[in-house]
């Protein structure tokens, strides 16, 4: 007989059993369930869904020619069904597709060497004029490949390939400065920054060891930009500063010098003339930089040193060959940060102001070209005309 409080002993308390749920552990699982599955019945009875348990396939579609989708509704073909198909199978959701680049833009796809990452730039046409395409007639097959040379007629690829600009009456005194952004070619992030953002009056300066040149070079004249190829000379630092394969040394022959720039000059085509890479040393000697400026000026190019040594002698060699010649007298990005680049844009003013001309010289480095963008948007609201490098190299006097 079970105890209970009347039987128990004065002073304790009787054990309580647990009390029983009214349903087990299961049942409440399985009227969970249940009510799940109801709920799921009950919307699918109440929502508006046609499309419910139908394959549905998104893509990229250009807009309907005006008038087709009216026709096609009119006709009593092909509609789409209350079930979310049509005659054909599943109905087919066209997504509005990228707007067209404007006319005469072009996309270029950059690749992140480290990530792998694609990214698309529309790099704006300009509506710069069709350039005279390659000239066969200036071009001389060697066993490099095709280099420049002076045409039957006499034509030399420095004014065939030149893009000069043509200069309003009040304009045709001022100041005059032309930029050179060199690199081009080495990156295919910084080539297309330059290509997006400079003026077609900045020239181009390609250095030979970059991949698919002749499309850029295609390129950057198709947008009005000139052409410039650098030559990879020798710096008083060899090899420890190595300029790259074919470099131009003073410690090899004339000839072979020269057949290293025959291989050089057949890397592109299109090019106005010739800008040094680096050659401190190289471009010190008389020696050794005299047969390249003959052959620069046999070839009918214009030669352009770019400023970074002052113990060059091309200025001098210039004159005894009658080479049309230009010096760049800023670095501008000798120092790569923003600030400086504004400061030697602001010196390179000056210089042009005194001396009527000025010539800068910069790489395809994002700081640079930012800078130098900017400040060509200005620069001839300040009196000054910003010009291609053909409009300020002259025949240097011989000395």
């Amino acid at each position: 007989m079970e105890s209970d409080d009347l039987t128990a002993p004065l002073g304790q308390e009787t054990p309580k059993k647990p009390r029983k749920l009214p349903i087990s552990a299961p049942q409440a699982l399985a009227g969970l369930l249940g009510l799940f599955g109801l709920v799921v019945v009950g919307w699918a009875l109440v929502a508006d869904n046609p499309l419910g348990g139908e394959p549905v396939a998104v893509v990229a579609a250009p807009p309907p020619v005006a008038g087709q989708a009216m026709a096609e509704a009119g006709d009593g073909k092909h509609h789409a069904r209350h079930d979310g198909l049509n005659d054909f199978g599943p109905v087919v959701r066209a997504m509005p597709s990228k707007p067209a680049p404007p006319p005469g833009a072009k996309t270029v796809t950059i690749i992140d060497g480290s990530s792998g990452k694609h990214e698309d730039v529309v790099v704006p046409g300009g509506g710069a004029a069709a350039k005279p395409p390659v000239d066969k007639q200036l071009l001389e097959s060697t066993p490099q490949g095709a280099i420049p040379q002076i045409g039957p007629d006499g034509a030399r690829a420095h004014a065939h390939y030149a893009n000069p600009r043509k200069l309003p009456a009040n304009r045709t005194e001022a100041p005059r400065i032309a930029i050179i952004v060199g690199g081009m070619g080495i990156s295919a992030s910084g080539s297309a920054d330059a290509l997006a953002k400079l003026p077609a009056p900045v020239t181009l300066a390609v250095a030979p060891y970059g991949t698919g040149l002749g499309a850029l070079a295609a390129q950057a004249r198709a947008q009005g930009h000139e052409l410039l190829l650098q030559v990879p000379m020798e710096p008083f630092d060899y090899p420890n500063n190595d300029p790259g394969p074919r470099t131009l040394l003073t410690s090899l022959a004339s000839g072979q010098n020269v057949d290293r720039l025959h291989w050089l000059m057949s890397r592109m085509q299109g090019y106005v003339g010739l800008v040094n890479y680096m050659g401190g040393k190289f471009t010190a000697s008389d020696q050794a930089l005299g047969p390249v400026l003959r052959e620069t000026a046999k070839r009918g190019l214009i030669y352009v040193d770019d400023g970074g040594s002052a113990r060059s002698v091309a200025a001098q060699l210039a004159g005894s060959q009658n080479l049309p010649f230009a010096k760049a007298d800023i670095v501008l990005d000798a120092s790569p940060m923003p600030t400086e680049i504004d400061r030697a844009l602001t010196r390179l003013e000056m210089i042009a102001r005194t001396n009527g001309t000025a010539v800068g010289f910069a790489n395809a480095q994002p700081a640079a070209i930012a800078r130098i963008a900017a400040w060509a948007k200005t620069v001839e609201d300040r009196g000054f005309v910003l010009v291609p490098i053909s409009m300020v190299a002259v025949k240097a006097k011989s000395s």
